[in-house]
């Protein structure tokens, strides 16, 4: 069996690998950072190392798979070329972990000599989802629902307010489920009027109403095998809300135009702002749909409520917006960080985002408080 050195400035990320590299049979030992690598390897022969960074896989001077902390294809590419044999993302994925060792320990089979192994670029999924930002009490909560919930197949009711983000929740339920491979559709119940909901849900067929000229597959068809997240479900039509139900209880949709039934496999995550057991009451939202979808309800925060975050999704943005843009990143002075952190955030997210791009743009070199003022605070028009 392999001897795995983890190489990982967490604690949280060591004591994870290393437990369940044991609990599979391999050989383990863990270190904070480069120093402490150096210091085992002089010891102790390693045959792989599990790294966080390129350059400590690099340094160490044996096959190094690396565990990036923001995950893109790009990234990937990059270290691949710098020499490693595998690049993984966080979330880590223990079955990727193991699968990459397994393949690493059947080529070292064939290699007995040990000349240089080839890196294989696997087909494995690269995550393209956003990473959720910050580590204050509401978000790690969030956090840890979605890693328990998620290998699941429970239907997941996220709720919020407008712009906290509850669309990156639905993302990475799927993304760190069994379904990750397969698709993942959105549908915004809100965005589509309602004598056509059903048709973009359902699908129709051919003459099934005037415009229906041909044959069209709806959201639950593309879903098959994959998440099917549907965003504003409380502004759904109470017809809709009828067939949704019978679709969850059977696993069957029909098409609009059509007495045939189709068999689909499909988890449903759904997302609303409003207070679903209001609309109950008032007669606009079904109890029993709701009861189907809320199997496990996740709550995100406004974010007046994790001002401990901005910070971190401040540098977040500027570091993300000034590479879309092709710019030096800017650094923000911490009074202007005070003066973010003091604003009312009516649009959560979403908002924090739009007003960096504004700061981004408008500002010097580094944005300061006096930009705050001038065009978040009291915005001019430009």
């Amino acid at each position: 069996m392999l001897n795995v050195l983890i190489v990982d400035r967490r604690r949280a990320v060591r004591n994870q690998l290393g437990e369940r590299l044991k609990f599979e049979g391999y050989r383990t030992a863990t270190a904070e950072n480069h120093t402490e690598c150096s210091k085992l390897g002089a010891e102790k022969h390693f045959d792989i190392v599990l790294c966080d960074s390129v350059e400590v896989g690099v340094a160490v001077g044996v096959p190094f798979v690396v565990i990036m902390h923001e995950s893109s294809v790009e990234g990937a590419w990059s270290a691949m070329r710098a020499g490693a044999y595998d690049a993984l993302t966080v979330p880590i994925d223990m079955n990727e972990v193991l699968a990459a060792l397994r393949r690493f320990a059947a080529q070292l089979e064939e290699s007995p000599a040990r000349e240089p192994l080839r890196p294989i670029m696997r087909k494995a999924h690269h995550s393209h989802v956003d990473p959720i930002v910050g580590d204050s009490a509401s978000i790690r909560h969030v956090k840890h629902l979605i890693d328990r919930v998620a290998p699941s197949e429970a239907r997941v009711l996220v709720v919020g307010p407008n712009g906290t983000g509850k669309e990156l929740v639905a993302r990475w339920l799927h993304e760190k489920s069994n379904r990750r491979g397969e698709p993942f559709v959105e549908v915004n119940c809100a965005a589509i009027p309602s004598e056509l909901i059903e048709s973009e849900l359902f699908g129709h067929e051919k003459g099934a109403f005037t415009s229906a000229i041909k044959q069209r597959r709806g959201k639950f068809e593309q879903a098959n095998g994959g998440t099917l997240f549907m965003d504003e479900i409380g502004d759904m039509s109470l017809s809709a809300q009828a067939k949704v139900l019978r679709a969850l209880q059977e696993n069957k949709i029909s098409r609009v135009g059509s007495d045939k039934d189709l068999d689909v496999n499909v988890r449903v995550v759904a997302a609303t702002n409003k207070n679903l057991r209001e609309e109950i009451a008032r007669g606009r939202f079904r109890e029993d749909l709701y009861h189907r979808l809320s199997v496990i309800v996740i709550a995100v925060p406004p974010l007046v409520e994790r001002v401990d975050d901005i910070p971190q999704l401040v540098a977040y943005f500027a570091d993300k917006i000034c590479e879309e843009y092709g710019i030096p990143i800017k650094g923000v002075e911490p009074e202007a960080l005070r003066h973010l952190e003091r604003l009312p955030w009516t649009g959560n997210i979403r908002e924090l985002r739009n007003v960096m791009e504004r700061l981004i743009i408008l500002s010097g070199e580094v944005i300061t408080a006096e930009d705050v003022c001038k065009y978040v605070e009291n915005p001019v028009f430009v």
